[in-house]
């Protein structure tokens, strides 16, 4: 197990190095003055002079990448253009909120997802097979953003159960709550979830039927199993390997749909940070967060080979 574990980190490490230096080249060793770009077009050369030598661009493209990775490795990011504050505070204060709703939205897509995917398959043919499968390709057809706005016009405009945007905050002394602060991120959770529940209930219907054609499952119910415990008891362990693969991918790709729904709801975290950013040509944030998604991306990958070990012992012993 203790090889399995540093295979993966080996692997978790060359990637980050690897997404490193991509996004170096694509930001700042491309043809293009990123001074230029922050102060605009019709910036004074001198400003624009200033700048560039502030930030070191007038530096050679190697010693500016040392210096990159060493401000990675000591969480010195940088100050933010446009806020005039350290990126690391910036992105800090965003993932408060911007983890929980991903975590948040992750859950109510395994609750979801799970339960409809055994279900149809155990349905496999009949009326619910099909109504779930219908359900779920209506899901995948619809953009989170646009489920987003019915969601407001029918919680926060018609029954005004919800608001329709902004976020209290974890503290009561900021004025919120834990309470608040989650009925806040109910909502986006849920426009956030849909898709990915579509998505993950086809793979596990699928992933079911193949494990139900096995030897051993016919075995388990000759021995007197009921068909319910069989499924959620044996079935559906051995049919997570392909679940557990794409959940990891939806983990990361809730953490990037983030950008589109929080900016529906007006929350302030990291997705609706990168998108001012972006308007702000503040390339330092673009450059940090972008490195933080890839970052995310890669943790959750190693995360799901380890589970892979866990739920499937086989693996770590075949080191694949």
């Amino acid at each position: 197990m203790a090889w399995f574990v540093l295979q993966r980190l080996f692997t978790l490490v060359a990637t980050l190095f690897g997404a490193s230096v991509v996004v170096f080249v694509l930001l700042e060793v491309l043809p293009g003055n990123a001074a230029q770009v922050l102060l605009g077009p019709d910036a004074a050369p001198d400003a624009v002079a200033a700048l560039a030598s502030r930030l070191g661009l007038d530096q050679p493209a190697l010693a500016r990448y040392g210096h990159r990775l060493a401000g990675l490795a000591t969480g010195d990011l940088g100050d933010s253009h446009a806020y005039g504050a350290p990126v690391l505070q910036l992105i800090a204060e965003r993932l408060a909120l911007t983890v929980p709703l991903a975590l948040l939205a992750m859950a109510i897509t395994c609750a979801l997802a799970l339960a409809a995917g055994v279900y149809a398959a155990a349905r496999h043919n009949r009326l619910g097979d099909w109504g779930v499968m219908g359900l779920a390709q209506i899901g995948i057809a619809i953009p989170n953003f646009w489920f987003a706005i019915l969601l407001i016009l029918l919680f926060s405009v018609k029954l005004q159960w919800f608001s329709a945007g902004g976020f209290p905050g974890w503290r009561e002394a900021d004025g919120g709550g834990i309470l608040p602060a989650l009925q806040a991120l109910l909502l986006p959770a849920v426009a956030l979830a849909v898709v990915q529940a579509a998505i993950l209930a086809r793979i596990t219907r699928s992933a079911v039927l193949d494990v139900l054609r096995e030897d051993f499952v016919r075995t388990a119910r000759a021995k007197g199993l009921s068909r319910r415990a069989a499924l959620w008891r044996h079935v559906l362990r051995n049919a997570m390997i392909p679940v557990v693969t794409v959940m990891g991918l939806q983990f990361a790709n809730l953490l990037a749909g983030t950008i589109v729904v929080e900016n529906v709801f007006y929350l302030p975290g990291l997705g609706r940070l990168i998108f001012q950013a972006i308007a702000n040509r503040d390339l330092v944030v673009v450059r940090n967060c972008v490195m933080l998604l890839a970052a995310m991306v890669v943790l959750v990958n190693f995360i799901v080979d380890l589970l892979y070990a866990v739920i499937d012992p086989r693996v770590k012993v075949s080191g694949l």
